[in-house]
């Protein structure tokens, strides 16, 4: 596996390619950054841009989604995978956030992932984007880039890959890495078959 130097190397190498990677999901608070993270689970950001300006518009606070009626939330994001779920996940978030957190965002992981619909990666989105606290996310695209580049074992559980990144990484980098290891594998080394080269040689290796 590559070492702590070289990893930063890539990481560096990432930012030339993609200098304004950051989180692709719209949103204006905090709130509808935790709504569209929920979202996101397995669904592209681009399907999850695409309903949440209504969504957010009809019901912009969590007291709104809390009284909302589940049918209504369905309708209004039946084009994303899993929406049945999603839709009970965001009543029941936004009612715990109201009754136990004054309606406000959690600051803390262990209190994101209280929140219904919301696991680890999801609680390091919002940690890292809304809160500035040091967090990497690993999804699909972070997963597969850490293990093609050689930075993590291939055979690395998620929660593995995070921890190598965050012991190959100053925990400085950790948010912005998981954002360039995003666009890198969405926009260039995708899972799509593809010469692998090319990643290689963009990143300065040969």
């Amino acid at each position: 596996m590559l070492s702590k130097k070289k990893t930063i190397e890539l990481i560096e190498a990432m930012g030339e390619l993609f200098p304004d990677a950051e989180c692709e999901l719209v949103h204006r608070n905090t709130f509808e950054l935790l709504i569209s993270v929920l979202l996101s689970a397995q669904a592209t950001d681009v399907s999850v841009n695409k309903i949440t300006p209504n969504l957010f518009e009809k019901y912009p606070t969590p007291e709104a989604f809390s009284k909302a009626p589940i049918e209504d939330i369905m309708e209004m994001i039946k084009t994303i995978n899993l929406y049945r779920n999603k839709s009970k996940y965001i009543k029941a978030c936004s009612q715990k956030l109201v009754a136990d957190f004054n309606s406000e965002v959690p600051q803390t992981r262990k209190e994101l992932e209280s929140l219904l619909g919301i696991g680890r990666k999801s609680a390091n989105v919002v940690l890292s984007v809304a809160f500035k606290i040091p967090a990497i996310a690993v999804d699909t695209h972070v997963e597969r880039v850490a293990k093609r580049l050689g930075i993590c074992s291939p055979d690395a559980t998620v929660r593995e890959v995070e921890e190598t990144l965050m012991k190959k990484l100053p925990p400085e980098m950790w948010s912005i890495a998981h954002h360039r290891l995003i666009f890198f594998g969405r926009y260039q080394c995708t899972a799509r078959s593809h010469d692998h080269t090319v990643c290689l040689q963009l990143l300065g290796q040969k």
